[in-house]
């Protein structure tokens, strides 16, 4: 069952703020939807008496400094919530943690309202999710088909409109599988950035929690809140300035794999990725052929290299005197880790850190990489009957990026013929979280008809006004140029020599007069800010380099120039050149041709005096 409104964390805050909702009313809906689980998406359901309780205390409180105010959520359950069991979809192994993890208390202190604990493939071991002794989590479309796993259980319940985003883990893709098979956004944050401590481990140098959301500002919401440093965690890191932010630029790369490279198991799956790169050329990006070959190998080595030694060091206690506790399968592929010997751990990391040095060429010729986030939708039948191979196949796009370092987005990419979804994942180096969001977020709000829907519930995507503020700063420093640094003028070397990226190709609000100055040199303009109805609209690039190379720019900048605040077409203003009032005289007044390039143009034309 759905909510009876739309659970997005956007609309949610909108309603509370303008007081048609309430976190209690919203709470009723969630028991009410969360009554029957036929999909078996949970383990353990909080108590409605519990959930009210939470709901009228932050009632009480009021919103003030609770980003996350009145916003119900789930969690994967091998993540710890305070006083609940941790099964891990096995109940022999289950505990009962007196605090919850990291993530989780940040969300709880944000005002989040967690529902319960949700199913998953046991021990996070699988794509699929049917490994879980607490029935096979089925798909929120179609119950025949699988709903991804191991965090099978946080998707649907996120899909089915239960919950407004819930945790999972990732370490295979289990983070971006089911978010493609239930029409959800899905990130795999840069490992470190959310704490791993109360997280129940599979491999513990590559496992990450990660989010589900029914749209990527949601998503970016979360992760705003849930990340941050964590002493107690050794594989925790602060989060770095991810740099230039692709995912708002006019122009940008995507990297797809090269002809031949590219495998799917099912028909219209080869079409719907050529149409989602489609869709990725009406933003603006560029598509570039990479050698993909690095990233296959790499995937493959997850589970046929020494890595599966880390899900039996994982459980080791366990399962050494419990074997038969666990799932068949899982216990097979467990085990499988005993018998690796260091040496091999040893001669697959130089193999992983060559393969890693052979994928930075894809890094230099494209801001993000563009995949299909799995190439097939296999049925529950199906993946019974070849656990195995049918798995192997759910990670062939997702198995890397954990591996590798990488940082990824799933986001819905529309509907396939015969009804299900199809989705695909943005992957970038680590640190690249914020970009990725950005461009998910582009993606997802020019997807049109059915596509332009959240989850299975059949409510229209709401375009949010603004922007989600970042989680993570930038680094980088945006300037506004209108003349002589224009692309393909004199002196666009100055910012081309500082790393400086295109982010825009606008105009200024119509306020401004632009001049052609006199003097000795290159040419240059000046543009002067005037009153409402004096002005005009100038065009002008929008430019983003480092911070670090910023003041270097500005101190070779001469008089009467300097840099103030250019107000955009679109009512934003970033810093911007600007021009002392002394230094218009003399000048020509050249507003009238609305940029530089045009009177540069016409004066080009002007037949020169023989």
């Amino acid at each position: 069952m759905t909510a009876r409104f739309s659970l997005d964390i956007g609309s949610l805050q909108a309603a509370y703020q303008s007081g048609k909702r309430t976190p209690t009313e919203v709470i009723e809906s969630v028991i009410a939807a969360t009554e029957h689980d036929p999909h078996h998406a949970w383990i353990h359901r909080l108590h409605a008496t519990a959930l009210r309780a939470r709901a009228r205390e932050l009632e009480q409180n009021g919103p003030a400094g609770l980003p996350l105010y009145g916003i119900p959520f789930a969690i994967k359950d091998n993540i710890d919530l305070a006083g609940v069991p941790t099964t891990a979809a096995c109940p022999d192994y289950a505990y009962t943690p007196a605090g919850s993890a990291f993530v989780v208390q940040r969300l709880l202190d944000a005002g989040a309202i967690a529902v319960g604990k949700t199913n998953l493939d046991q021990f996070a071991t699988g794509l699929n999710g049917t490994r879980s002794p607490y029935g096979v989590c089925r798909n929120a479309f179609d119950p025949a088909r699988i709903s991804g796993g191991s965090s099978s259980g946080s998707a649907v319940a996120v899909a089915l409109g239960q919950v407004s985003f819930a945790l999972g883990t990732d370490t295979a893709g289990s983070g971006r599988v089911p978010a493609a098979f239930n029409h959800l956004v899905g990130l795999k944050p840069s490992c470190g950035l959310l704490s791993t401590s109360g997280v129940v481990p599979a491999c513990r140098s590559l496992d990450t929690p990660s989010v589900f959301a029914l749209t990527a500002d949601d998503a970016h919401r979360v992760f705003a809140v849930a990340q941050g440093f964590d002493a107690d965690d050794p594989y925790s890191r602060a989060a770095q300035p991810h740099g230039f932010d692709f995912g708002q630029a006019a122009m940008f790369r995507l990297g797809v794999p090269a002809p031949g490279q590219m495998r799917f198991f099912q028909p219209g799956y080869a079409e719907a990725f050529e149409q989602a790169c489609a869709h990725a050329r009406t933003l603006g990006a560029v598509l570039v052929e990479i050698d993909f070959a690095p990233f296959l190998e790499a995937a493959r080595m997850l589970y046929e290299g020494p890595w599966v030694a880390e899900r039996y060091q994982a459980i080791r206690a366990f399962i050494d005197g419990n074997a038969d506790a666990l799932f068949p399968v899982t216990r097979q592929i467990t085990l499988g880790g005993a018998t690796p010997l260091a040496a091999d751990a040893f001669a697959a990391m130089y193999r992983l850190r060559a393969l890693q040095r052979q994928g930075e060429a894809a890094w230099s010729q494209a801001d993000a990489l563009l995949l299909p986030t799995v190439p097939s939708h296999p049925t529950v039948a199906g993946m019974l009957a070849e656990p195995i191979a049918r798995n192997s196949e759910l990670g062939l796009y997702t198995n890397f990026l954990n591996l590798l370092d990488c940082a990824g987005v799933a986001v819905p990419a529309g509907f396939l013929a015969d009804g299900l979804p199809f989705g695909i994942t943005l992957a970038a180096p680590a640190h690249q979280d914020v970009p990725l969001l950005h461009l998910a977020r582009r993606w997802q709000q020019a997807l049109e008809g059915k596509a332009a829907t959240v989850g299975a519930t059949g409510n229209r995507l709401v375009a949010q006004s603004g922007i989600v503020p970042p989680a993570v700063r930038s680094g980088q420093l945006r300037v506004a140029v209108c003349g002589a640094h224009l692309e393909g003028q004199p002196l666009h070397h100055q910012l081309a020599e500082r790393g400086a990226r295109l982010v825009a190709r606008t105009s200024t609000a119509p306020c401004y007069r632009l001049y052609a100055l006199a003097g000795p040199g290159v040419q240059r303009p000046g543009l002067v800010r005037v009153h409402e109805g004096e002005g005009a609209a100038i065009e002008v690039e929008v430019w983003e380099m480092p911070e670090a190379r910023f003041g270097s720019f500005v101190a070779g900048i001469p008089a009467p120039l300097g840099i103030g605040r250019t107000v955009l077409a679109d009512g934003s203003s970033v810093p911007g050149f600007i021009c002392e009032p002394g230094g218009i005289a003399g000048a020509t007044d050249i507003t009238a041709f609305g940029g530089w390039r045009a009177w540069r143009a016409q004066q080009a034309a002007i037949p020169t005096e023989p």
